[in-house]
């Protein structure tokens, strides 16, 4: 179960609540570059199907001569809504061409000799898919059809200048409440009766029922860019996914190099390579004694790993994989820094003392 995506639910969720189009029609993202937020649903329309009508999606309905008939309903989670005189009709997964004619045909005779109706989909709120996070135009889009990540990653500007590798997919787990109903939890038998729980942990318990669970997945969006995967049944997506594109990774160098800094962290990166992008150590550094700083993402917890630097680079001791967030430190040594000033200081003195002596 998590909370955080259920929050991003919510919040996406009320930020698509009442964007209405008379008829489906393309409309394209907009040019307006960066990475605010779309707060209006961008809708596309599929050429290769007709659209099936959802749960929460708001049609209107137009009966020819009957005003009376005419309303805009919305579908429930169940898929059907209330329709005059006909009652309840089931409206999930049938064309708005599909369901005119039923309507037609329910009407017909009974209510109206020839009937002709019309049907719109106003809000297509079952058809929504979240993308957020390290993309150029985060926000909600509406597609009809079954669209791929890298259709939607597409349609959302392509990934920003600070995309990792990685796109996290949370796809909410649809529970079947007639599975429940029908199988209730056994009652205890009397005699084993079951301590009582704490009220943190009633707490924790209701607070726990009736939230939405979600199943994660992760994908390599660099590889799909590549050609690579792209028949891959993970990377399709189902509408209510939502997207996060991950920032890419980092790490730091700090202490005796000639560039300390942060640098992106590529798959694979390691010591060597960190210590060629910080343009190596400098002369006054304890290549011995070098410390890497790494925080388990879990538990928050921070390792000293003692390596040595000088080793490495020489290749008398084995190379060490980075890791997001690692801080790799070299120390100043003391010695060399006492040596290094004396160096300096002889050195300018027989700088000076050279044209004499020749």
């Amino acid at each position: 179960m998590l909370t955080l995506a259920s929050a991003c639910v919510v919040f996406f969720t009320q930020m698509a609540a009442g964007q209405t189009r008379p008829q489906p029609k393309l409309q394209a993202p907009s040019q307006s570059g960066g990475s605010e937020m779309n707060t209006t649903p961008t809708i596309l329309v599929s050429t290769s199907e007709d659209y099936r009508i959802g749960p929460r999606d708001v049609i209107e309905i137009k009966v020819d001569d009957a005003p009376e008939l005419s309303v805009t309903a919305a579908v429930n989670a169940d898929g059907t809504f209330l329709m005059p005189y006909l009652k309840r009709l089931k409206a999930e997964g049938k064309t708005t061409d599909a369901l005119a004619k039923e309507i037609a045909d329910g009407l017909r005779g009974r209510y109206l000799k020839d009937p002709n109706v019309m049907i719109f989909v106003k809000q297509f709120n079952s058809r929504a898919f979240f993308i957020l996070g390290a993309v150029k135009k985060p926000g909600v889009y509406q597609i009809e059809g079954k669209p791929s990540l890298i259709k939607l990653l597409t349609i959302a500007g392509g990934p920003a200048d600070n995309h990792g590798s990685t796109a996290i997919i949370l796809h909410e787990i649809k529970k079947d409440l007639a599975d429940t109903s029908s199988h209730p939890p056994a009652a205890p038998p009397p005699a084993a009766a079951a301590p009582l729980a704490s009220p943190a942990q009633a707490d924790t318990a209701s607070a726990g029922e009736g939230e939405p669970e979600y199943s994660v997945r992760t994908v390599n969006i660099n590889g799909i860019f590549k050609g690579l995967g792209l028949d891959n049944k993970e990377t399709y997506l189902e509408p209510g996914d939502i997207i996060n594109v991950l920032q890419a990774d980092v790490f730091f160098v700090a202490g005796e190099v000639f560039a300390p800094g942060q640098f992106p962290l590529s798959e694979g990166t390691t010591l060597r390579q960190a210590m060629a992008l910080a343009q190596g150590t400098t002369f006054n550094a304890a290549t011995g004694e070098g410390i890497i700083f790494r925080t388990d993402p879990a538990t928050g917890h921070r390792d000293e790993i003692k390596v040595d630097v000088g080793a490495v680079m020489k290749n008398r001791k084995p190379d060490i994989p980075l890791v997001a967030n690692d801080i790799v430190l070299v120390p100043n040594s003391k010695s060399k820094t006492i040596g290094n000033a004396v160096l300096k200081a002889l050195g300018m003195g027989a700088a000076q003392r050279g044209p004499f002596l020749r």
